[in-house]
């Protein structure tokens, strides 16, 4: 039986290293901070016998558990990253233990009446009984994907504690930046080996997924002309007017507030404005490859559209693909998403198989020669104040890990 205090311990060794990265910087790790743990993780592989342990100059991190076994076994992975994201502070994690929760208001921060409630976040209503960790409402959490780290650890120091578990050769591979879509631009895939891999970065327990979205950035600058206000008649052009003219020209309801399970968005994530230069950030997100290029395509007739409307190049669009739907690469190798979904199954598990409104390591990686499905690592409300996770659901993912490796020795004998 896995213990819940290692496990709790672990975590919060984990959490408490600020590792968030940064989508400026242009270096890799894209901060510095994120070595610390990098560091910490390559010597805790050592410690608990994994072998093969290498961190490169980059602080991609790999490992190998050898097989136990005397006959061929496909080669398997489990992956998850260390960064977290840039949304909001991951500096100065104080983690809180809910024992026994009660199903009631959780009070964060009692001086900023910061409070995770069940009326708001219904999910937490899953978890009446079991132990939660959550912030002190100032930080994010770092469960993502902390939680996955944790337990892809425990995973492989479990089966090195029990031989009698049979399994082939596991690898682990631990990254930095995925938070700001980097995480597998570096990554060596013919290093690391594996005939397939998972990562574990999912939320709620049961989770498996093997669809994301199509995802692509914009940045939309806008031109305009500055005089004084006084004399501004005929001559002023307010650059903000005419990204504002931009915004409302996209359909209001097709945004990551109005939409759920296969429906696609435009997301402004940032705007920087002054009279003479405005600039948009957009996210473009579709599961279905055609509609993807079509909300692409809306960008540039927008963008033509104005530009003749006001007789001159007022705004430029340029448009950059993230990463694509994994489905492509998964499906022809379905047996990897049934072995998962089996494992779930075997440890009363109900699987929850549907689309990731997001993207992981899993899907860059699987167009890169990689078949990546994405498995629960148990947290809720990532990237905010409100972040929490189940130890629960911790220890049951890091069933899940152990479960896929033996069947996918059994299926071999």
């Amino acid at each position: 039986m896995i213990s819940k205090e290692h496990i709790i311990n672990r975590f919060v060794s984990y959490v408490t290293v600020d590792t968030e990265s940064d989508p400026k910087s242009e270096t890799t790790p894209s901060t510095e901070k994120q070595w610390d743990l990098a560091n910490k993780l390559a010597e805790e592989l050592k410690a608990i016998g994994m072998e093969d342990v290498t961190i490169d100059e980059n602080a991609y991190i790999m490992a190998t558990l050898p097989s136990n076994v005397n006959y061929h076994v496909p080669v398997i992975g489990f992956v998850s990253h260390f960064d977290t994201s840039p949304d909001f502070t991951g500096a100065n994690v104080k983690p809180q233990i809910i024992e026994k929760y009660d199903g009631k208001d959780i009070v964060l921060n009692a001086a900023e009446n910061i409070v995770l409630s069940p009326d708001y976040f219904e999910d937490l209503l899953q978890y009446k009984g079991q132990t939660l960790i959550t912030t002190d409402g100032t930080t994010l959490l770092g469960a993502d994907d902390k939680a996955g780290i944790t337990e892809i650890v425990s995973a492989m120091e479990y089966l090195i504690n029990h031989p009698e578990i049979k399994h082939g050769a596991i690898r682990v591979g631990f990254t930095p930046d995925e938070e700001i879509g980097r995480g597998a631009h570096k990554f060596d895939v013919e290093k690391f080996g594996a005939d397939w891999a998972y990562t574990m970065d999912g939320s709620q327990i049961g989770e498996l997924e093997y669809e994301n979205f199509n995802a692509a950035s914009a940045v939309v600058k806008v031109k305009g002309k500055i005089v004084h206000p006084g004399y501004a008649k005929g001559k002023m052009v307010n650059s903000m007017y005419i990204a504002q003219e931009f915004i409302n020209s996209l359909p209001r309801f097709e945004t990551p507030e109005h939409t759920e399970g296969y429906q696609g968005f435009f997301h402004l994530s940032s705007v920087e404005g002054k009279v003479e230069e405005t600039t948009l950030e957009y996210i473009i997100r579709d599961h279905d490859l055609g509609h993807f290029e079509a909300r692409k395509e809306v960008l540039r007739k927008l963008t033509d559209e104005l530009n003749s409307q006001y007789g001159r190049e007022v705004i430029t669009t340029e448009i950059k693909d993230q990463y694509f739907n994994m489905r492509e690469k998964v499906e022809p190798v379905m047996h990897i998403v049934d072995i998962a979904e089996e494992a779930m199954k075997q440890l009363d598990i109900t699987p929850l198989i549907k689309p990731i409104r997001g993207g992981t390591d899993g899907s860059q990686l699987s167009y890169m020669g990689l078949p990546c499905p994405n498995i629960f690592a148990g947290g809720h409300n990532f990237h905010g104040r409100y972040e929490y996770v189940p130890v629960e659901s911790m220890i049951k993912a890091t069933e899940v890990i152990c479960k896929i490796a033996e069947l996918t020795a059994l299926k071999q004998e």
